[in-house]
C-alpha cells in the first residue's frame, strides 16, 4: 500500500528589515512608511548570500516599503506575497517617539505590558501572529517537500511571533532582542516548537 505524503514540519525564517532613520534613533516606527537608509540597503544586500541556497515554500512580506525593499535586496522579492498581518505594531500616539520620552509620562511603560493608546494592545498583535502562523502552515500543507516559509517584517511583530510560536503569547517577545537585517528561525524538536536560531547576522549559508 502506497504511503501518503505528509507535509514537512513548518519552519519560520524571520528576517527583520534593514536600518531606517527612526530605527537608528530608537523611535517607534509602526505604520510610518520610511525607506531604508543607505546603510540599511547595504545590510539587506548582505543577507542575500546566506539565503541563496535556501528554498522556501513561500515568502511573506509586510506591505511597508522598508520590508519590501529588504526582501528584494535579499533576493526574496520574486514571488513574495504581501501579508498585511506582518505590519509592525500600531503604536498609536507613541508613533515616532522613543521609550525614554514615553517613560517621562508613564515610568514603567513597555509595549508588552501597556500597549499603545490609540494603537494596538498585545492581545491584538497576538491575534495577528496566530493568523500569520496559521497561514504559513496552510501554505506548507499543500506541498510535500518544503517546510520553510520566510517572513520579512519588523522588530516588534517578529518578536511577538516568536513569543506566540512558543506558547508565551505576543508578550513573550519581550524576552528576545532583535537587530536590523538579521535572521531568526523558529522550528521544532520533534513535536515541540523551538527557537532554532536567533538574531543572527548572515553572510554565508546557514
Amino acid at each position: 500500500m502506497a504511503q501518503l505524503n505528509t507535509p514537512p514540519q513548518l519552519e519560520l525564517w524571520l528576517l527583520r528589515h534593514g536600518m531606517t532613520s527612526w530605527a537608528r534613533d530608537g523611535r517607534h516606527t509602526g505604520l510610518t512608511d520610511l525607506p531604508l537608509l543607505p546603510e540599511g540597503e547595504a545590510q539587506a544586500l548582505g543577507l542575500a548570500p546566506g539565503l541563496a541556497s535556501q528554498r522556501f515554500a513561500a515568502v511573506l512580506v509586510s506591505p511597508l516599503q522598508r520590508a519590501r525593499r529588504t526582501a528584494e535586496l535579499a533576493g526574496l522579492g520574486e514571488g513574495a506575497q504581501i501579508c498585511p498581518d506582518l505590519q509592525e505594531w500600531n503604536y498609536g500616539r507613541y508613533e515616532g517617539i522613543t521609550t525614554a520620552e514615553i517613560r517621562a509620562q508613564v515610568p514603567d511603560w513597555t509595549v508588552w505590558s501597556h500597549g499603545c493608546p490609540d494603537g494596538e494592545s498585545c492581545l491584538e498583535v497576538e491575534q495577528r501572529c496566530q493568523r500569520v502562523i496559521a497561514f504559513a502552515q496552510s501554505l506548507v500543507a499543500f506541498q510535500s517537500e518544503l517546510g520553510a516559509v520566510a517572513l520579512v517584517a519588523h522588530g516588534h511583530i517578529l518578536r511577538s511571533l516568536a513569543g506566540t510560536w512558543l506558547g508565551l503569547g505576543a508578550a513573550g517577545g519581550a524576552l528576545f532582542n532583535l537587530n536590523t537585517a538579521t535572521l531568526s528561525v523558529l522550528g521544532h524538536e520533534r513535536e515541540r516548537r523551538t527557537v532554532v536560531r536567533w538574531n543572527a547576522q548572515i553572510t554565508t549559508p546557514p
